[in-house]
Formats: C-alpha cells, sequence, structure tokens
C-alpha cells in the first residue's frame, strides 16, 4: 500500500520559517518519478508550489520563488519543503505529490498558518 506522509506544519509568524517532510513508503523515489508539494487555502483551488525531478530539476510557483527549497533524498524516500520568509498569503494546507508511471499520489495534508 502507498502512502505519503507529510509532518512539518503548524503555526507561524510572518517571516518566519518551517520545513515540510514527506515520507513514502509502498512506493520508491525512482528515477522517473517527479515528487512536490501543492496547496490549498480555504476557498481556493488546490495549487502547484515546487516540484523536483530526480535529476534535480525544479519548479516554483512564482509566488514562492525566493523564499521556498524543494529537495529530495531518493535513499530516504523523503521530499523536503523549506520555507522562509511566510506570509500569511502561505497559510494553506500543504500536500505532497508524487507522480510516476502507474500513478499519482498525494498525502493528507499538513496544516500551514501564517499568522501574528
Amino acid at each position: 500500500q502507498v502512502q505519503l506522509v507529510e509532518s512539518g506544519g503548524g503555526l507561524v509568524q510572518p517571516g518566519g520559517s518551517l520545513r515540510l517532510s514527506c515520507a513514502a513508503s509502498g512506493i520508491f523515489f525512482s528515477r522517473y518519478t517527479i515528487v512536490g508539494w501543492y496547496r490549498q487555502a480555504p476557498g481556493k483551488q488546490r495549487e502547484k508550489v515546487a516540484t523536483i525531478t530526480s535529476g534535480g530539476n525544479t519548479y516554483y510557483a512564482d509566488s514562492v520563488k525566493g523564499r521556498f527549497t524543494i529537495s529530495r533524498d531518493n535513499a530516504k524516500n523523503t521530499v523536503y519543503l523549506q520555507m522562509n520568509s511566510l506570509k500569511p498569503e502561505d497559510t494553506a494546507v500543504y500536500y505532497c505529490n508524487a507522480d510516476r508511471p502507474g500513478g499519482v499520489y498525494w498525502g493528507q495534508g499538513t496544516q500551514v498558518t501564517v499568522s501574528s
């Protein structure tokens, strides 16, 4: 059974930092797997935040460029999202995603709230 389990969310003040982690079981982050993070704020559609290929090619949404950094550890089947200079508009549920031949998988989400 495939599972993606996120951790690291929470409440942080504007300007603060958080590091999200997503550990996968049941699948391997092979070279054919693109892993990433999406988020969904209340009343809004889910949006892509950042992705990374096995070769290290990254994508960032314009709204997070220069503030967020995605990384992956294939040996640990884990993907990370370092979030710095957080803003209230970053408040959302953040979801881990693994896109590979044979299927697309999602985590259950972790809440990030940026508020003073």
